[in-house]
C-alpha cells in the first residue's frame, strides 16, 4: 500500500519536533556529566539571629568562575576566578575594576571548592583578600545533611588565628550551599538553578581599567595640592 505524502510530511515534522525537544533538555541534563563542571545561578539569604532572612546576594557560577552581586555594594559586582586566584569588584559606570580585598567576605566564602577538602580553597582566598596570613587551616567533616532539599556535606573549618566557621558543601554543586560565622550568622543559596551562564558575565571587560589606589596617592603627591606632613 502506499503512503499518502501528507502522512510522510506529519511523521517528518513529528521527528522534527522530538529531536529539537530532545537538544533542548541537553544543557540542562549535562550541565552535571562526567567531565564537566557545575554551571548554575543562585540567590543569597542571610539570617542574623532571630530576624528573618533577608537577601544577600545573587550568584553565577560556571566552574571556577564566580559572579557575586549584593545589595550593599549596587553599584558593581565581584570577578572571583578561583582557579588563578583573582577577585576584583568591578563598577561598570566608572569602566574600572579594582581587587576586591576584604570589600566582601563573600568572595573568600562562596567559591568552588574540592567536596573533599575544602579548606584549600578557603585558605586561598582569605590569603588573597588579607583576612589571615596563616597556612594552617583545616577541615573537620562532620556529617551529611539536606539543605534546602539538596544533600550537603557538613564541615567546621578552623585557621591558624583560631577563626571558625561552620560550611555545608553541596558535592554536585562543588559549592557552599550554607556557611555560619562564628558569631551565628548564616548565609544560604535560596534558589539554585542548574543552567547555563553567559561568558561575558563572568569575565572583565577588556576595555576596563584596574585602579589602584596606591597609584592614585602616588599621582596626587606629585600634584600641586599635595602638602607633606610636619
Amino acid at each position: 500500500m502506499k503512503v499518502p505524502r501528507s502522512w510522510i510530511s506529519v511523521v517528518r515534522c513529528w521527528a522534527r519536533w522530538c529531536m529539537l525537544a530532545l537538544i533542548s533538555l541537553l544543557p540542562s541534563a549535562g550541565v552535571f556529566a562526567e567531565g564537566q563542571q557545575p554551571t548554575f545561578s543562585d540567590k543569597l539569604v542571610i539570617k542574623q539571629g532571630n530576624a528573618s532572612p533577608a537577601p544577600a546576594g545573587q550568584l553565577l557560577v560556571s566552574a571556577e568562575k564566580v559572579r557575586i552581586e549584593t545589595p550593599d555594594l549596587p553599584d558593581g559586582f565581584f570577578l572571583i576566578d578561583a582557579a588563578r586566584p583573582s577577585a576584583y569588584f568591578v563598577r561598570p559606570a566608572m569602566r574600572v575594576y579594582m581587587e576586591a580585598r576584604q570589600t566582601s567576605r563573600l568572595t573568600s566564602l562562596f567559591v568552588p571548592v574540592d567536596p573533599d577538602d575544602p579548606c584549600r580553597r578557603w585558605q586561598m582566598m582569605a590569603h588573597l583578600a588579607g583576612v589571615t596570613e596563616h597556612n594552617d587551616w583545616h577541615c573537620e567533616r562532620l556529617g551529611e545533611e539536606t539543605i534546602g532539599g539538596r544533600s550537603a556535606i557538613a564541615y567546621r573549618a578552623v585557621s591558624g588565628s583560631d577563626d571558625q566557621f561552620l560550611g555545608w558543601i553541596d558535592p554536585l554543586l562543588k559549592f557552599p550551599v550554607r556557611v555560619q560565622t562564628k558569631d551565628g550568622t548564616v548565609i544560604a543559596t535560596d534558589d539554585v538553578r542548574e543552567e547555563m551562564q553567559p561568558a561575558s558575565l563572568l569575565e572583565l571587560p577588556s576595555d576596563f581599567r584596574k585602579f589602584d589606589p596606591a597609584m592614585l596617592v602616588k599621582q596626587i603627591k606629585q600634584s600641586d595640592v599635595w602638602v607633606e606632613p610636619r
